[in-house]
């Protein structure tokens, strides 16, 4: 259903083909009161190919610091434990939090595992990192983001998702100072 495209440092991407929650399964969250979060998985699984979302994640096992940012700001959310195997057979857990508001990213405690390649990779595509994100929001929820994210490569704006996203590219040796 997905595949994570990790470099080095920073942020990574998450490839969606699509949520493979079943029909059924969504009926039943929604039961239980879960609209908002099945809300987000239709919507991504309606999306055309592109940018779809956002998803931040700490550095730590637990997300009990963003949990209380949007406890304090009122905001309802699902909150739960979830994983995957990994193409290396690795069992990967993390928690997460899916706010109800589709204007807020996904909060996610970071893999109980490192998966990020060594230190230095550099994609097959020359990136070493993602530099920047540019992500949209409604300007009341500004302040939320600026709690739950002080990382400097995220770029705010009043808009809705993602709308760029800038790389950071190793150096050829046509680019090097000592080339040429």
């Amino acid at each position: 259903y997905n595949a994570l495209i990790y470099l080095a440092e920073g942020p990574y991407f998450e490839l969606l083909g699509s949520t493979g929650m079943p029909r059924f399964a969504k009926r039943l969250f929604r039961l239980f009161g879960n609209r908002g979060f099945i809300d987000r998985l239709d919507a991504w699984d309606a999306a055309e190919e592109g940018l779809i979302g956002l998803a931040l994640e700490n550095d730590r096992l637990d997300i009990d610091e963003e949990q209380k940012i949007l406890d304090q700001a009122n905001l309802t959310y699902m909150k739960g434990r979830s994983g995957r195997t990994d193409a290396k057979g690795r069992k990967i857990r993390f928690r997460g939090i899916f706010p109800d508001d589709m204007q807020l990213p996904i909060l996610s405690s970071t893999f109980n595992v490192n998966v990020r390649p060594p230190e230095g990779y550099v994609h097959a595509n020359g990136a070493k990192r993602i530099k920047r994100v540019a992500f949209g929001t409604r300007e009341e929820l500004m302040p939320v983001m600026r709690s739950l994210c002080d990382d400097e490569g995220l770029t705010l704006f009043v808009g809705e998702g993602v709308k760029d996203v800038e790389f950071e590219y190793a150096e050829t040796s046509a680019d090097s100072p000592s080339a040429g």
